[in-house]
């Protein structure tokens, strides 16, 4: 078994990594504080590559494996969630469905610009009354002649409402199926279409440098032609690709929990009390192994979750256990290192304090703790 990362892979995580620290750690603060979502930033991570690194270079993509894409986001995230966000939402959740699922015409109109990071796209799935219960969208999409007549709203949608956004991948009720169950299927929604609306949502937690939206749909009119892939597939889709985001997510809690690791590492050496850095203190450096510990064993289940759909072998459990186990290890990362920050922790000019909020979505988004855990009892023949 070989668990060394390839050149190109190496050569990509340093310099995503210098990136990172030149370009988005010395504003990350700023952004957050001010609830800005930073348009040049954005630009200077699509010059960089990050947007369709998966993607075919027939769609202007960078035809990089899994891998990388992961390692590109957990170097983001090691600095910033909310930048490691915009990367994983508008690659995962984006770009995938259109790249996975649409047909060749919308291949070839979506995805070059998406590709370059000119444009950005939605994930329309949550509702407000549809969250773990994903299945029970009230969204309604009827079709009338050659249009489809969507009604309904979403909620909590990464990249849906920036000027940049070029429309979303919305789930809809489309009919009833024989066993009397919702027919779902998804439905591309161009931004400036008559009757859609996409609201910016404040007062945020966490990621507070990152778009996050509300979706209405009035009476709002697309072309039939704008269905992706066969009617009634919606849900399957919206769950392949809650496969693929679960592990950007893993990503950003791998990342995330490197980042306040590194940046407890450092102020523990610097801290002197007791004449002496607190690092060495039997008690802070436990924290510090347990921390170390707890990184290198997400990252190797990551990684293998990784390569096995790089390798096209199932890995929907992988995903899971991915997602479920990295927003868990930032959790106890970033509670770590707040705590050997002590006082400090708890200022916003110490990074830990942004880290700490922004590991909480980790737990709910794309599936919360408790749903992975489901889905695992599930795999592993239980439930």
């Amino acid at each position: 078994m070989d668990f060394s990362l390839s050149m190109e892979q190496e050569i990509l995580r340093n310099t995503v990594r210098q990136f990172a620290e030149r370009e988005i750690r010395p504003v990350a603060r700023d952004l957050d504080e001010k609830e800005i979502f930073s348009y040049e930033t954005t630009t200077k991570m699509a010059d960089l590559g990050l947007f369709g690194m998966f993607v075919s270079e027939d769609y202007g993509g960078q035809a990089m494996d899994y891998v990388s894409y992961i390692i590109a986001t957990e170097e983001i995230a090691r600095v910033d969630g909310s930048h490691a966000a915009t990367i994983a939402a508008g690659n995962s959740l984006g770009i995938g469905p259109i790249y996975y699922f649409g047909n060749e015409e919308q291949k070839k109109k979506y995805l070059p610009k998406l590709c370059a990071g000119e444009t950005l796209w939605g994930f329309g799935l949550t509702e407000p009354n549809a969250g773990s219960d994903a299945g029970n969208t009230q969204t309604t999409a009827v079709l009338e002649g050659d249009e489809w007549v969507v009604n309904g709203s979403k909620i909590f949608i990464t990249n849906g409402a920036t000027e940049i956004t070029a429309g979303v991948t919305a789930l809809c009720r489309t009919g009833t199926r024989e066993d009397g169950r919702p027919e779902l299927s998804c439905i591309l929604i161009e931004s400036g279409t008559p009757g859609f609306e996409a609201r910016e949502m404040h007062g945020k937690m966490m990621w507070r440098a990152s778009n996050t939206s509300e979706l209405y749909f009035d009476d709002c009119r697309v072309p039939k032609e704008n269905l992706l892939g066969p009617r009634g597939y919606g849900f399957y889709q919206m769950m392949e690709t809650l496969d693929g985001g679960r592990l950007s997510i893993a990503a950003m809690g791998l990342g995330g929990a490197q980042g306040c690791f590194e940046l407890a590492m450092k102020y523990s050496k610097e801290r002197v009390q007791f004449g002496q850095p607190i690092s060495n203190f039997q008690a802070n450096a436990f924290k510090l192994a347990d921390m170390s510990l707890e990184i290198e064993c997400a990252r190797l289940l990551l990684y293998k979750a990784c390569w096995l759909r790089d390798n096209n072998k199932p890995f929907r459990k992988e995903a899971a256990m991915a997602k479920l186990h990295c927003s868990e290890v930032m959790y106890r990362c970033a509670n770590h290192a707040v705590q050997l920050h002590g006082g400090y922790g708890l200022m916003k000019e110490y990074d830990v304090e942004r880290f700490y909020r922004d590991q909480k979505l980790l737990e709910i988004g794309e599936g919360t703790s408790e749903v992975q855990r489901i889905v695992i009892a599930r795999l592993i023949g239980v439930l």
